[in-house]
């Protein structure tokens, strides 16, 4: 029997009592930042299953997995699986994970809104698609083979006009590859070639090349030229295979590219483990940004599990140092990967504006695709705003539109008049 007056007794319960809750808020707190899930219940689930594919953009995904921060927002269970290309990407969401495929992926980010179209699935079946996030600003590179080194290619591709015309005319056009057929690669190398007066369609061949594999199709021959992210430019570069012509940041500075996108079924049965997500996938790209990250990033990412590539292919152009590997260098390039500043990973429905209208360019949609309605289906801004609000996030887009976008070539993309952008361009599909 305890010797202390009934009252005292009663306050150290009550105290004891307190510390407990406290403690239990403040792990709740460590769990779940800033009340995202107030109401007591956590995200419907702890698992999901994310494809990514082995680009330096895919960074968000592998980071949220490897420090923690998927786990840090209720979710331990999510994978973060490897995928073999784009084409194997959309075939495994088509499948849900109930299939034995993957709920969502680090993606092109016209495939979304392909796939929720039915343009490029089996049958030409929609699957619901939305976007909850960009990964990344910038950071993909145009290459040519080491045969072009006399021409020095750069932004300007017409310096290519005269080669390729002789290469289709000896009956071998030149091949030129991208990652997947209207995903973003593709769209920069067709704004490039056709910028320098080289339609895409009938002056050269485009071709299909899983990233990983580009490198490797270069060395044999198989190409003149592609377009792809890194870490596979410096390596080409490293390899002596060829050189960078440019950045894609060059064509349009602070450039959208990738994005996180879920099955929309997936979204509406998982309201709240979306949310944590998308906390897990913001918090890592805020890391991933960070300049003091970087060589730690790259070893993350150099791993065999994730790139199996060295690091010393990967740091140097995320920090902005790039050689182009025709004489050409710079120690602090605009134009490196962004994942988070200048609103990197909010994903501004303008951006996919853009990228339906360059669809529509070439002949990927229809021409009276409605790309106000279409982007309002697909692009889940309002989700990002609802997870970055919970994790404290002050510095908000105020607006799901950038505004009126400009090119190296002086064309104006206003995502008001989509019309009057496809009017503007001289090599289109559109009539």
């Amino acid at each position: 029997m305890s010797d202390l007056p009934k009252t005292d007794l009663s306050r150290r319960r009550f105290l004891h009592a307190t510390a407990m809750t406290a403690a239990l808020f403040s792990g709740l707190g460590a769990a779940f930042p800033r009340g995202a899930f107030a109401e007591g219940s956590g995200p419907e689930t702890t698992r999901a299953v994310l494809g990514f594919i082995a680009l330096t953009d895919a960074a968000p995904l592998i980071v949220a997995k490897e420090k923690g921060f998927f786990a840090k927002h209720g979710m331990p269970d999510v994978e973060v699986v490897k995928q073999s290309s784009w084409g194997t990407t959309r075939d495994n969401l088509v499948l849900g994970s109930a299939g034995s495929g993957i709920d969502g992926a680090h993606i092109l980010t016209p495939m979304p809104y392909l796939m929720s179209a039915g343009k490029i699935t089996q049958n030409n079946q929609p699957v619901p698609m939305q976007i909850l996030a960009r990964l990344n600003l910038d950071g993909q590179g145009i290459s040519v083979a080491k045969a072009y080194a006399d021409q020095k290619v750069g932004l300007d591709a017409s310096a290519l006009r005269e080669a390729f015309a002789a290469k289709k005319a000896a009956g071998t056009p030149a091949k030129i590859a991208m990652t997947f057929p209207g995903g973003t690669h593709d769209l920069w190398v067709r704004y490039w070639l056709a910028a320098g007066g080289i339609d895409p369609d009938k002056d050269v061949e485009t071709i299909v090349v899983p990233p990983p594999q580009m490198v490797a199709n270069m060395k044999v021959g198989t190409m003149d030229a592609f377009c792809v992210g890194e870490p596979w430019n410096a390596q080409l570069v490293e390899q002596g295979i060829g050189y960078t012509a440019l950045t894609t940041g060059e064509l349009w500075a602070k450039h959208p590219e990738k994005s996180f996108a879920m099955r929309a079924d997936w979204v509406d049965k998982n309201p709240k483990a979306t949310l944590a997500l998308l906390m897990a996938i913001q918090e890592a790209a805020q890391w991933a940004d960070d300049m003091a990250n970087k060589d730690e990033l790259a070893a993350i990412l150099s791993k065999r599990a994730w790139f199996n590539v060295k690091a010393a292919d990967i740091g140097p152009r995320m920090k902005g140092v790039f050689d182009y590997g025709n004489g050409r260098a710079t120690e602090n390039s605009p134009h490196f990967m962004k994942f988070w500043r200048d609103h990197a990973s909010y994903p501004f429905a303008s951006h996919d504006a853009w990228f339906l209208t360059e669809d529509m360019r070439w002949g990927k949609l229809e021409a009276a695709t409605d790309v106000k309605a279409t982007v309002a289906r697909v692009n889940r801004g309002d989700l990002w705003l609802e997870a970055a609000k919970a994790l404290g996030v002050s510095d908000l887009p105020a607006s799901p539109s950038r505004g009126v976008e400009t090119f190296f070539d002086g064309k104006v993309f206003d995502p008001e008049n989509p019309a009057a952008y496809l009017q503007s361009l001289a090599i289109t599909r559109i009539a």
